[in-house]
C-alpha cells in the first residue's frame, strides 16, 4: 500500500522537459500507429534524418551563420542607437518634450508595416534586412532606457550631491547602477525581437542564405521534414539566446542587492 501511494518526484531542473517529451511521444505514436497518414505530419525520425543530413552537408551551419550575422549587426546598430536616444529622452526633459511625442507615436506602428518603406529606401538585399532588424532592437531599448533613467530615485541623486560627486561619478556610481536592471531588460527584449525580425526579414524580403530561407525551401518543395527541422532550429536558437542574455544579466547585476551607498 505504501508503494502504491509513493509519488513520482521529478527533479526541478528536468520538469521543463516533461511537456516537450510528452508532445514528442504523442507525435511519434500518431505517425507510427497510422492514426494520421497526412504528408503534413511526418515522423520525428524523418526530421532527425533531415537534421543529420543538414549538419553533415554543412547547409545548417551555412544558413545559421548567415542569420546570426544579420542578427548581430542589426542588434548592434539598433541597440546602440536605442541606448543613445533613450538616454537623451530620459536625461533631458527638453529633449523629451521635443521628440518624445513623435517617438511614442512611431512605436505604435507595427514593425512589419515598415517593410515597404525600408524596401524602397534600401532595396531588397542585406541592407534592408539589417535595417529592419535594427528597427526591431531600437524601440525596446529606447523605452527601457527611458524608464530606467526616469525611475532613478531622487534620494540617490541627493546623496551624490552631498558627497560632491562629479558628473562622471554620478553617472557611473549612481545613475547607471540604478537604471541597469531596466537597461538589461531592454537589451534582452531587443535580443528576442531581433531574432524574430531576422526570420521575418529573410522570409519577406529577397531570398538568400539564412535559416528563414530553409523554411521557404521546405515549403516550396513540399518537404515537411525540412520545415519542421527549421522550426526546431529556430526555437533552439531563440532559447539559447534568451538563456545567454539571462545568464549575462545575472552575472553583471550580481550587485543589485547592495545599496548605492556602498559606491
Amino acid at each position: 500500500m505504501a508503494n502504491s501511494d509513493r509519488k513520482v518526484i521529478i527533479p526541478r531542473r528536468l520538469r521543463g522537459w516533461v511537456l516537450p517529451l510528452a508532445l514528442l511521444a504523442c507525435w511519434y505514436w500518431a505517425v507510427a500507429s497510422g492514426w494520421s497518414s497526412s504528408p503534413l505530419l511526418v515522423s520525428p525520425l524523418a526530421v532527425w534524418q533531415r537534421a543529420v543530413a543538414q549538419v553533415g552537408s554543412g547547409e545548417l551551419w551555412d544558413a545559421l551563420s548567415a542569420s546570426l550575422w544579420r542578427n548581430a549587426w542589426g542588434l548592434a546598430i539598433g541597440a546602440s542607437a536605442g541606448l543613445l536616444f533613450g538616454a537623451l529622452l530620459g536625461g533631458s526633459r527638453g529633449f523629451d518634450r521635443l521628440l518624445g511625442p513623435s517617438f511614442h507615436t512611431l512605436k505604435q506602428i507595427s514593425l512589419f508595416a515598415w517593410i515597404p518603406m525600408l524596401s524602397m529606401w534600401f532595396g531588397l538585399g542585406e541592407a534592408a534586412k539589417i535595417a529592419f532588424i535594427a528597427l526591431a532592437a531600437f524601440f525596446p531599448v529606447v523605452l527601457n532606457t527611458y524608464e530606467g533613467l526616469r525611475s532613478v530615485p531622487r534620494e540617490y541623486l541627493e546623496v551624490a550631491r552631498v558627497h560632491e560627486f562629479s558628473l562622471w561619478q554620478t553617472l557611473s556610481r549612481v545613475i547607471v547602477p540604478a537604471a541597469a536592471p531596466s537597461l538589461f531588460t531592454g537589451l534582452q527584449l531587443s535580443l528576442i525581437y531581433t531574432w524574430l525580425a531576422t526570420l521575418g526579414a529573410e522570409y519577406l524580403l529577397s531570398s538568400g542564405r539564412g535559416i528563414g530561407n530553409t523554411l521557404i525551401d521546405g515549403r516550396e518543395q513540399f518537404q515537411m521534414d525540412l520545415v519542421l527541422f527549421g522550426v526546431v532550429v529556430i526555437g533552439l536558437v531563440g532559447f539559447a539566446l534568451n538563456a545567454l542574455a539571462s545568464q549575462l544579466e545575472r552575472r553583471l547585476l550580481a550587485w543589485r542587492d547592495r545599496t548605492v551607498a556602498q559606491y
